[in-house]
């Protein structure tokens, strides 16, 4: 009874238009009020959260990837990228993807990675003739690579609340990353060669090829960097993010050369707007999952788990892919996984069920969540950098989500896929 008020009473809220981040706070709020329980346990929990090293990487991920985006690093990766494939049947789809990864090994940020290859992506293929919903579609859905390939950021805030290794989820997050680039690129390959409408781009000259290579070398080093230091743990993952701002500086300031005072005054603001939004989501979610934990949900939870799914872990995940892709209707990526992710992980230990898999699957789920109307943030951000209908955006994204589900499915059946580490790790 007490769930379902505590539950009824977050959906009225965000029904109501109240922020994610406020209704989760309010919610949490009044059953702590309404339970007897100290009303101090509120800013005792905001707080215990905002006091923590592992979510300074936030700001300073979203810094770096706005950076990068300002400064045009985004274009120079998909330029060097399509002079390498863009001349193959469906290449400039292809190419589109590839830069889709490479840029989120970068920024950690499925809405930059969107918006940062989809300026220079999608005028590139509708020119080439590619169908408008299958372009805003690809470019949506390439975004959502942004929060799976390390480094994520939703991945850093799941190993707050589960309390994991962030590199260990990094490493997890490489292989199904690649693998979901190739079922995108596969996907968008037979695509093109079934439709008559598109024209294939012309080979790039070897100078061509070389120069814009050139270019994006930095941006790629970037990405290694990142991954090398982490991987050798020669500094956490919120090291990385300082290392990493620093090194997109280095390259827009004086590789590139396009950084100005007004663009990183204005990469420090929007970084500044979506650092604030994250946070509060994180501090309203820290409320409501001690609320819920006074009022022993996820015990109870995990109790009924323990005597009626102890021995169908498959149920359990099915239940739990089905709760995401019901819940991505009408919340985002991250507001899911802060309400979500405290409720369910006391009973991975009783199902036998790997944290680091669960945290690498959760997250796959989110990305549904993201490309799913009506509240998926990649669709408006294609939305408004196309400037097409949200009918176009919605309906070429459909192909790409059966892809995901693929993966979590292959996930499940085939959990090395996350588990086993390249290189030994």
């Amino acid at each position: 009874m007490t769930a379902a008020l505590l539950v009824g009473g977050l959906i009225v809220l965000l029904l109501a238009g109240v922020p994610v981040g406020f209704a989760l706070g309010m919610a949490g709020f009044l059953a702590l009020v309404l339970g007897g329980f100290s009303p101090l346990m509120a800013p005792q929990a905001i707080s215990s959260t905002m006091d923590s090293f592992i979510l300074l990487a936030v700001p300073l991920f979203l810094l770096m990837s706005n950076v990068l985006l300002h400064g045009g690093a985004g274009r120079d990766l998909f330029a060097a990228v399509q002079s390498w494939v863009g001349h193959w049947p469906g290449g400039v789809a292809v190419a589109t993807i590839l830069s889709c990864g490479l840029f989120s090994a970068i920024s950690g940020s499925s809405v930059a990675t969107a918006a940062t290859i989809g300026t220079v992506a999608i005028p590139e293929m509708l020119q080439r003739g590619y169908p408008r919903p299958f372009v805003f579609g690809l470019l949506a859905a390439g975004g959502t690579l942004g929060i799976l390939i390390p480094p994520s950021i939703p991945m850093i805030l799941f190993a707050f609340v589960a309390e994991e290794s962030v590199t260990n989820l990094f490493l997890a997050g490489i292989g199904p990353g690649i693998l979901l680039i190739i079922l995108f690129s596969v996907f968008s390959a037979a695509y093109t060669r079934l439709s008559p409408h598109f024209t294939v781009a012309p080979r790039a000259a070897p100078a061509e090829r070389r120069a814009a290579t050139r270019r994006a070398l930095p941006s790629l080093a970037l990405a290694v960097f990142i991954f090398w230091g982490i991987y050798r743990g020669v500094f956490t993952p919120t090291e990385a993010a300082a290392a990493g701002l620093a090194f997109s500086l280095l390259i827009t300031v004086f590789w590139l050369k396009t950084m100005t005072w007004k663009k990183f005054r204005r990469a420090a603001v929007d970084s500044m707007v979506t650092s604030a939004a994250v946070l509060a989501i994180v501090a309203g979610a820290k409320i409501f999952g001690r609320a819920m934990t006074l009022h022993r949900i996820p015990q109870d939870l995990s109790a009924f788990i323990v005597g009626n799914l102890s021995s169908e872990p498959g149920l359990f995940v099915a239940l739990v892919c089905l709760s995401l892709l019901v819940m991505g209707l009408f919340l985002e990526a991250l507001s899911m996984m802060l309400i979500m992710a405290p409720v369910l992980l006391p009973a991975l230990a009783s199902l036998g069920i790997d944290p680091i898999w669960f945290g690498v699957f959760f997250v796959l789920m989110t990305e549904c969540a993201l490309i799913t109307p009506p509240i998926g943030l990649n669709l408006y951000v294609i939305q408004s950098v196309a400037g097409a209908r949200m009918s176009e955006v919605a309906r070429g994204v459909w192909p790409f989500l059966a892809a995901i589900l693929l993966l979590a499915a292959a996930l499940y059946w085939l959990p090395a896929i996350a588990l086993y580490v390249p290189f030994g790790g």
